[in-house]
């Protein structure tokens, strides 16, 4: 892709060393080459809301997007004004109006998608793709195929690329944005290939599906031998009838076994293509931070193609100058006994009746009123308050100089919190702003 992170001239004032470099939003989604964009990391970071917001300012700009989330939460459906996500995309309404003209581009509207990977339908439908009618109602009906389907280890991941690649090879949309599972999880994608050749390539597949290629007498004696063997052992445990589904559903699945390497493997491929773009997701906390340094190294492992780290929910202050050990200072001063024990002359002036013309008096032997102590107090409050932030923001720093003095090469958007969620197009498009308005240096 074109698009290449920019760094700031100069070292940082704060820290003496070089910043790191800048993730330009727009640069990458404007970019026609940009054709898928996957957003990774842990939970509770805003993956999700970022990857809607993303494509949003996408189609905004002109693209025509779809965004599959992998994450069954209902967030994506509600923010979006959707009812409720399935396993096929589903017309976003109200970014039709709103073009937003990209460098270089014309004013074609673009056009927001939205769908949930529903795990079981896809695997249905890749079986009634790859199969003929008779042997896909086979399967399909194949009590063990309805529990491999349903929760097999790794599955959803699978499914996950099977429908990512049947996206691409519709080729219906300029841009597809993927959000992954909250957590380490969210890259087990991409050892599907091999996770799936592993099962398909173990003792008991091969020992199931021999039978059906040896045939005739030898094939039975074959089954006789290898289920008596499995009686023994697994037998005992499963049961026979799950045996004979398990061998009936990989016989019938024998064919199709190597339609689902092929395309996993090509959909590998395709994550590692100049195309994809990577996005790390994190908050400037330091689990979160960990979570995206081992995101970052492990696709650099795999040779995919990263493209750099969103740091959500980034505290800011307007007074950055009054540090936290000033603030309270300030704090225990305005709350010193100068403000709870006044001197008796000063309280006989302040309630004298002649002094502020006032015809009621304070009852004899009550505590002296000080009209300054609310005010004091509450400014007082306001510096503690102010002196939390500071810290928050002091430590944000440390992990944030932290991750960058591991990972210099990684660019980095910065978007500042939030005073609350997220929940229609309206706070979507303001986080496209921030995304796109983000800087590694917030004041």
């Amino acid at each position: 892709m074109s698009q290449e992170p920019q760094t700031d001239d100069g070292p940082d004032a704060r820290t003496g060393r070089s910043p790191a470099p800048t993730l330009h939003v727009d640069a990458l989604l404007d970019d026609p080459a940009t054709r898928i964009v996957v957003c990774c990391g842990s939970g509770g970071v805003g993956k999700t809301t970022t990857a809607a917001a993303l494509a949003l300012r996408a189609a905004e700009r002109g693209r025509k997007v779809v965004v599959l989330t992998i994450d069954p939460a209902k967030r994506l459906a509600q923010s979006m004004g959707i009812d409720s996500l399935d396993n096929v995309p589903r017309r976003v309404k109200g970014t039709e109006d709103r073009r937003e003209e990209a460098p270089g581009e014309s004013a074609e509207p673009g056009e927001l998608h939205a769908m949930m990977l529903d795990m079981k339908r896809t695997f249905d439908e890749v079986v009634e793709t790859h199969a003929d009618p008779e042997r896909a109602a086979q399967i399909l009906a194949n009590p063990f195929y309805q529990t491999v389907s349903g929760g097999f280890a790794g599955t959803q991941e699978y499914m996950a690329m099977e429908k990512l690649g049947q996206l691409r090879a519709k080729d219906e949309w300029d841009l597809i944005v993927v959000d992954t599972p909250p957590s380490r999880n969210a890259l087990d994608f991409l050892d599907a290939p091999k996770r799936l050749g592993s099962f398909l390539d173990g003792r008991l597949i091969r020992l199931l599906t021999a039978p059906a290629k040896l045939g005739g007498r030898a094939g039975m004696a074959f089954l006789n031998v290898g289920m008596s063997m499995m009686t023994g052992t697994l037998g005992k445990i499963l049961g026979g009838q799950l045996l004979k589904d398990a061998q009936t559903f990989v016989s019938a699945m024998d064919t199709t076994f190597g339609g689902f390497r092929t395309r996993a493997d090509a959909t590998f491929k395709l994550l590692q293509a100049p195309g994809t773009a990577f996005l790390v997701v994190a908050a400037p906390e330091r689990d979160a931070l960990r979570e995206a340094a081992y995101f970052v190294e492990r696709l650099a492992a795999e040779k995919m193609p990263l493209v750099g780290l969103v740091l959500n929910r980034v505290h800011g202050s307007g007074a950055t100058r009054l540090s936290a050990e000033r603030a309270l200072t300030a704090a225990e001063n305005l709350a010193g006994p100068g403000i709870v024990d006044q001197p008796d002359g000063n309280a006989d002036v302040r309630n004298s009746p002649e002094t502020d013309g006032s015809s009621d008096s304070a009852p004899a032997g009550a505590a002296p009123a000080d009209p300054d102590r609310p005010v004091d107090e509450l400014t007082a409050g306001l510096l503690r308050l102010h002196a939390e932030r500071m810290r928050l923001l002091a430590r944000e720093q440390r992990t944030r100089d932290r991750f960058i003095s591991d990972h210099p090469e990684v660019a980095i958007v910065e978007v500042p919190a939030l005073p609350g969620d997220v929940h229609d197009l309206t706070g979507l498009r303001d986080i496209g702003d921030r995304l796109a308005a983000g800087h590694t240096e917030l004041s």
